[in-house]
């Protein structure tokens, strides 16, 4: 992605962290570097990881000045390696030491996303699973988490509650079955929309699969579960596992023959990629 393609609303989520964090004005900044007063700024890679979000990366400095210059030297899905330079920052001092710590900190996040997902992707490796975000997502960031997993090599599911049918374990509760929700969701739904149930176990799978549903999500089950589930199924519906998902098991459920796999700690619980900046003037 480029400057030029950055949509508005991501635009906003800058401003809204510059804001959040300038407010009135920097006053270290104000009293020690003047508007005037030129250099640049090396982002240097402090631990191996997968880049991501470098456009937003530059976008914050440039919304700030924009005539500071930003070169980018890894480009987002590509590997940056311990003391590796990442990019370089030139112009007003004044404005990239505002900007330093809301565009690390997008930066920084983006790219330990990325860096998970990769890593899942890289275990399910040779099976046909594809690895899925959740809506477990740092709240007014979801955009760029999940475009972090993007270019991490997962899938996003939905992007919120508005673009996709997910009738979870409350719901069923409160419609009093799967087939009153799912009835109850047909009536209303638009043809462009496919419909995912949440079960527990192969009952509620059988109940789910009688009622046509396009997805269902094995939720918490064990891969023994999945295995009968899959069986069971035999390819007339999507498979979704999800829950207690994590590197050590993610190849075992993988195996069992599920469509997608998804898991909440791309996003909910990521380690942030270590990054500094290092100005010189």
């Amino acid at each position: 992605m480029t400057q030029s393609v950055i949509s508005e609303h991501i635009k906003k989520i800058i401003e809204a962290a510059l804001a959040e964090d300038i407010g009135t004005g920097d006053i270290t900044t104000t009293a020690i570097v003047s508007r005037d007063k030129t250099g640049y700024a090396q982002a240097i890679a402090k631990d191996d990881f997968i880049v991501a979000g470098s456009d937003i990366f530059k976008e914050t400095f440039l919304l700030l000045d924009d005539k500071i210059q930003v070169n980018i030297f890894i480009s987002d899905g590509e590997s940056a390696k311990k003391g590796s330079i990442i990019a370089e920052i030139s112009g007003s001092l004044f404005y990239i030491l505002q900007a330093e710590r809301v565009a690390l900190n997008l930066f920084q996040r983006m790219c330990g996303i990325a860096t998970l997902t990769a890593k899942y992707v890289e275990a399910v490796r040779g099976s046909k699973t594809k690895i899925l975000d959740t809506r477990k997502t740092m709240p007014g960031l979801r955009v760029l988490d999940k475009m972090a997993v993007s270019i991490g090599g997962g899938f996003n599911h939905r992007m919120g509650l508005y673009d996709g049918v997910l009738i979870k374990d409350n719901h069923i509760a409160a419609a009093g079955s799967i087939a009153a929700a799912v009835e109850m969701q047909r009536s209303r739904l638009p043809h462009t929309l496919k419909i995912e149930v949440e079960t527990k176990n192969i009952a509620e799978v059988a109940e789910a699969l009688e009622c046509g549903v396009d997805v269902i999500m094995l939720d918490n089950m064990t891969p023994d579960e999945m295995k009968n589930a899959v069986a069971f199924v035999a390819r007339r519906s999507l498979l979704e596992a999800s829950g207690n998902v994590n590197l050590q098991n993610i190849a075992e459920i993988a195996a069992t023959g599920v469509d997608l796999i998804s898991i909440g700690e791309l996003t909910h619980s990521v380690r942030a990629a270590d990054i500094s900046l290092k100005i010189s003037n």
